[in-house]
């Protein structure tokens, strides 16, 4: 027995039945597609977890990353102190993350080297700024060794790995700068530093930071200051002469390059 589906006598009807069961069959079509067919070929709705890779060594990346069936890139490599070299310092997608399987997750590898960086000048100032300014220059404070001094705190010296070191002089980033400071027990009276070369904006620095301030200033007559740096060419007391906390120093400041002029002898008639 043939089944026939029942169609009206009403043509309108029969276009309209055969548009339904037209629309039906594409719509179970389209179900089937993207629920079933699809799904079972992407492997839809599985994923995995991505674990840690941060602080293991490049050796064992390709096999830990295997493992989670994942797989492992390194685009880029930068530096830190805190993991050993070629260890993976940053890795993406990040832990904890849903991926699919077979995922490539990128790594960044720390250097065996690190880079230098120079050391800045910390003489003659604070300790407090030179652990802002070493922090600054991606280096670290080491010791603090006491100095007789009467000036509390003001940086005398800066050591490495146990030697003097000269500003500019490169380290590896991260080295410790040992500083030696003044202990706030010496005696007020010291040989004053030279101050000569010096920009006055600097010349004055270096006198708050020895408990000085600043006498007399003094600029040569006729010699035109106008919007021109500076210097200190003479100053009183001189170079080593022996001062006390609190005393005023004079300063004779000119632009750079201005040479003081001999006076003139006068002659005596015989």
């Amino acid at each position: 027995m043939k089944f026939k589906i029942p169609f009206s006598d009403n043509k309108l009807g029969n276009v309209l039945l055969h548009f339904a069961i037209s629309i039906g069959i594409v719509l179970l079509i389209c179900i089937c597609y993207f629920y079933i067919y699809l799904p079972s070929l992407t492997n839809w709705g599985e994923s995995i977890t991505v674990p840690s890779l941060v602080g293991k060594n490049i050796d064992e990346l390709e096999r830990f990353a295997a493992e989670h069936d994942l797989r492992v890139e390194v685009s880029d490599s930068s530096y830190s102190q805190d993991y050993s070299p070629l260890s993976v310092l940053l890795q993406f997608p990040k832990a904890g993350t849903k991926v699919k399987e077979g995922r490539l997750i990128y790594v960044t590898i720390n250097q065996i080297n690190p880079p230098t960086v120079p050391v800045p000048n910390l003489v003659d100032g604070s300790r407090i700024n030179a652990e802002v300014v070493l922090k600054s220059n991606e280096l670290r404070r080491g010791q603090i060794i006491l100095s007789p001094s009467p000036l509390l705190n003001l940086v005398k010296e800066m050591r490495y790995q146990g030697k003097p070191i000269q500003p500019g002089t490169r380290v590896p980033k991260g080295s410790l700068i040992d500083l030696v400071v003044g202990d706030g027990n010496g005696a007020t009276e010291f040989p004053i530093g030279n101050l000569v070369g010096d920009t006055y904006d600097m010349a004055l620095f270096k006198l708050s930071g020895w408990v000085l301030h600043s006498g007399n200033i003094q600029i040569p007559e006729g010699v035109d200051t106008t919007g021109v740096e500076l210097v200190v060419y003479k100053q009183h007391p001189e170079p080593g002469e022996m001062v006390h906390m609190g005393d005023p120093i004079d300063l004779w400041i000119a632009p750079s390059g201005y040479e003081e002029q001999e006076p003139e002898e006068n002659e005596n008639p015989e």
